[in-house]
């Protein structure tokens, strides 16, 4: 998070520097204070991994904006035919998030999912409980959801 900061901080100065606030500004420098972090990673030990985690975190919205665009195609499929294929139910998964900010972030982005809600967490926070509008393949929408956790996962380690 501080590298985070610190990449903003920089496309900032880079903003007043050239004196010309635009979006493509402000991306060229976000680029050059994520190279320039990059590369200071190595001597400053709060830095350390910053330069991994930012293409990391690229590939989990790109993940995630396609398994939104899917489940939101199912839902919408669903609600607009006469004839209703979702077979409702809750299941529990086994979570390996395991501090509070993480099962918290997985069981958000799992809500933002059109057609599955996080309902709860275990007392010894390592099952989390979710209703699933469509259970037809219990197997499938387990896979798909430790996907999902193993890929939030990776970003945030």
């Amino acid at each position: 998070m501080i590298g985070f900061f610190w990449n903003v901080v920089l496309a900032l100065a880079w903003i007043a520097l050239t004196g010309s606030f635009s979006a493509a500004n402000l991306g060229a420098g976000f680029l050059f204070g994520y190279g320039v972090l990059a590369l200071m990673q190595n001597q400053i030990p709060s830095l350390k991994g910053y330069s991994q985690r930012v293409p990391r975190f690229i590939r989990f919205s790109l993940f995630f904006l396609k398994e939104l665009a899917v489940a939101n195609a199912r839902v919408a499929f669903d609600v607009a035919t006469p004839v209703w294929y979702m077979k409702p139910g809750v299941i529990g998964i086994e979570l390996e998030a395991k501090t509070d900010m993480e099962i918290t972030l997985v069981a958000n982005f799992i809500s933002l999912t059109p057609g599955t809600l996080s309902l709860d967490v275990s007392d010894d926070r390592k099952v989390l409980y979710i209703h699933a509008m469509f259970m037809a393949d219990e197997e499938e929408l387990r896979a798909s959801l430790r996907e999902l956790e193993r890929r939030l996962l990776i970003v945030l380690r």
